[in-house]
């Protein structure tokens, strides 16, 4: 990794990665191209992406841990953290490397922010980046570094994360938060029409990520408040990811860079700068 600070700052996104490894099979649990929109936006993201990073910091939903832990493997393996898909879906390579110098920047800037924070050389991506990776940057070549989420899912602890990490934008890093912006499997396993209070929380994240940085804070960290909050997300870690790269993106405002129907629920992606 270099130290030289680049000019061009990349922007921070929010992606969905979907229902375990369903770009990758038939999908029997719904119409058959349920996540063909979602696939191909995600398919179509690492070429709208200039230049391309130098390496990728990923936040998956996947990965909780007290203190936060930074992956510092040279060559993580996978983790097929999925259970009852086709016998191929845990046969996928994604041999992306790891970056210990990296990772060792982050826990740096995690420690000047007060943030405690551990390494691991033993863990795998999990699914959260591997599989939506696996469509973005297929030839696998960027390397990658994971850092869990807080266990404490405190939101404001999350932003404080993603404000520790804005500085390695402006050195080729691109930092990818990945969720799903509705997250009720409830509710979705049910294959309803429209979820309609996803809409209402779609609507509320929405003009929230186009709020300037500082009202946008107080708007996540009270997130939990909306009527249809505990709807959208039972349980926050997969709308925690949005938080880091909110935060991540210090200034810059948030658009919705994609957004769809799945499963009756409206789910959205969003880009900062």
């Amino acid at each position: 990794m270099k130290n030289k600070i680049e000019t061009h700052c990349l922007p921070t996104f929010y992606i969905p990665h979907g229902g375990g490894p369903c770009f990758f099979m038939d999908w029997t649990m719904g119409p058959a191209d349920t996540w063909e929109k979602m696939k191909h936006w995600l398919t179509q993201l690492g070429a709208v992406i200039k230049p391309e990073p130098k390496a990728i910091i990923v936040i998956s939903a996947h990965w909780e841990t007290q203190p936060v832990t930074i992956n510092n493997a040279t060559q993580p393996p996978l983790l097929y953290d999925y259970h009852g898909f086709p016998e191929h879906t845990y046969q996928l390579e994604y041999p992306a490397p790891g970056l210990p110098s990296l990772a060792e920047k982050i826990q740096a800037l995690f420690s000047a922010a007060g943030i405690t924070s551990t390494m691991d050389s033993k863990r795998g991506y999990d699914h959260g980046v591997f599989i939506p990776l696996l469509l973005s940057y297929p030839n696998a070549h960027i390397p990658i570094v994971q850092i869990s989420l807080n266990a404490s899912l405190d939101p404001a602890a999350h932003i404080l994360m993603g404000r520790a990490l804005e500085p390695l934008r402006s050195e080729g890093v691109l930092i990818l938060g990945s969720g799903m912006s509705y997250h009720n499997m409830n509710k979705l396993m049910r294959q309803d029409n429209a979820i309609l209070e996803s809409d209402q929380f779609d609507a509320w994240l929405t003009k929230t990520c186009m709020l300037a940085a500082t009202e946008r804070d107080v708007q996540l960290c009270d997130w939990s408040k909306l009527p249809a909050a505990r709807d959208a997300h039972p349980r926050e870690e997969h709308l925690l990811p949005l938080m880091v790269v909110a935060g991540a993106a210090g200034e810059d405002h948030g658009v919705k860079a994609y957004t769809d129907r799945v499963m009756g629920a409206a789910v959205s992606a969003y880009q900062f700068g």
